[in-house]
């Protein structure tokens, strides 16, 4: 087993708000084994000096959709699978050159990228998959326009990214078949959304009984369930029913905060995907409903996040972009720091989002035992955020696995 001794490195650990003095990392393998005095001179096959740069774990981005290369969900229906993988790889292996050494799949990933990417086939970041997101019928993930009768893509209800499910028992079916496949955790839509053509963003979807049997077939599982949800109602619905994470939430308010909170479930922003279709949407061609939709909720989502920390909710870190606006996945640091401190902002991206993950110690943190995926950065985050904005050259080198990726 390899041993790598970093020198001469202050650390950001991913929970605790202030850097290290000057200290000595050691990793064993694909796991950091130590954090030694910084004179520590021990055996080691390599010893590199940080030059005082500082190291921080690899983040986590929490909402992601590998399979989302291209803006118009229609037109995404209709490529081939093999062509989207590969697009699918491009995604990955360029999210992880950003810095992000994990994503969480929120529809779409699946077992065939996972296991390309653990097998080494794929430079990508760590996946954690869902498999399809379950849309009711007329709901969000159901990409038909209303004058549509028959499936857009022919295949009964089951797209690229969601499928429809109605009724308790397909749900519970449907929950099944996704946990026999390998899924982490289960998506499902239970608010309209900005990308979908025929349901308004207030709508409730989903019965409570659906709900409740999706949360059950995930929990007799050892995983969870994460929402799309927007509404005050939606949201305050499903964390009663058992949900676990709350995605966007960009309308909640300090009630249904509150029942977040009381409730131990999380929320995570994705500011990003509302900024990009802001500068990009018409040029990149997005559909007229969307940019339709897309003033309902986009000013929303820095009160939404002040909310949710004056109420005590866990706040995790997303983007949500889809196709080529996923280039300002980094984008979120700026867009958050309208609302929150460096250290919020960071712990988000790492810790936060390995709790929700339910790989805490593990991943999101520089810690003996954790995986040794994490940066280098010239400066020190925690005084300036803008070192990881989309366009910063601060980045010294990722690592996954206690192997370099960039240098």
């Amino acid at each position: 087993m390899q041993r790598t001794l970093l020198r001469n490195a202050v650390v950001f650990d991913g929970v605790s708000p202030e850097l290290t003095d000057r200290a000595a990392i050691l990793i064993e393998g694909d796991r950091f084994a130590a954090i030694l005095p910084l004179d520590t001179t021990g055996a080691a096959d390599r010893v590199i000096d940080m030059d005082g740069r500082c190291v921080i774990p690899g983040l986590i981005d929490a909402h992601f959709h590998a399979y989302a290369s291209d803006i118009d969900f229609v037109r995404l229906e209709s490529l081939p699978p093999t062509y989207l993988a590969q697009r699918a790889r491009h995604l990955m292996e360029d999210a992880l050159k950003r810095g992000f050494t994990t994503v969480r799949d929120v529809g779409g990933g699946d077992y065939g990228l996972w296991r390309a990417i653990e097998e080494g086939w794929i430079a990508g970041p760590r996946l954690f998959y869902c498999g399809r997101a379950f849309s009711q019928s007329g709901g969000h993930g159901d990409i038909r326009a209303p004058h549509e009768h028959d499936d857009v893509c022919g295949c009964a209800g089951r797209g690229i990214l969601a499928e429809r499910v109605d009724g308790v028992d397909a749900m519970r079916k449907a929950a099944r078949e996704a946990l026999r496949q390998g899924a982490h955790h289960l998506k499902i839509f239970v608010s309209g959304g900005i990308a979908s053509p025929s349901d308004p963003i207030w709508m409730l979807q989903f019965s409570e009984d659906e709900i409740a049997a999706v949360v059950d077939e995930a929990r007799r599982r050892r995983a969870y369930v994460a929402a799309h949800a927007y509404t005050a109602e939606t949201i305050a619905r499903a964390v009663r029913l058992g949900v676990r994470t709350i995605e966007h939430g960009n309308l909640i308010d300090e009630a249904a905060a509150r029942a977040v909170a009381e409730n131990g479930a999380f929320v995570v922003p994705t500011l990003a995907t509302y900024e990009a279709f802001r500068r990009n949407g018409v040029a990149e061609g997005a559909a007229p409903h969307l940019l339709a939709k897309l003033e309902d909720v986009a000013g929303q989502g820095l009160e939404a996040i002040r909310i949710c920390r004056r109420a005590g909710v866990r706040l995790g870190f997303g983007t949500d972009l889809l196709g080529t606006l996923h280039r300002h996945q980094r984008d979120e640091f700026r867009l958050r720091a309208q609302a929150e401190t460096p250290f919020q902002i960071l712990e988000s991206a790492t810790s936060v989002n390995a709790a929700i993950l339910g790989r805490e110690g593990q991943l999101g943190t520089i810690a003996p035992g954790a995986f040794a995926d994490f940066l280098v950065i010239d400066g020190n985050p925690l005084d300036d955020i803008a070192l990881l904005y989309e366009d910063s050259t601060a980045i010294h080198a990722v690592w996954k696995g206690g192997r370099p990726v960039t240098a």
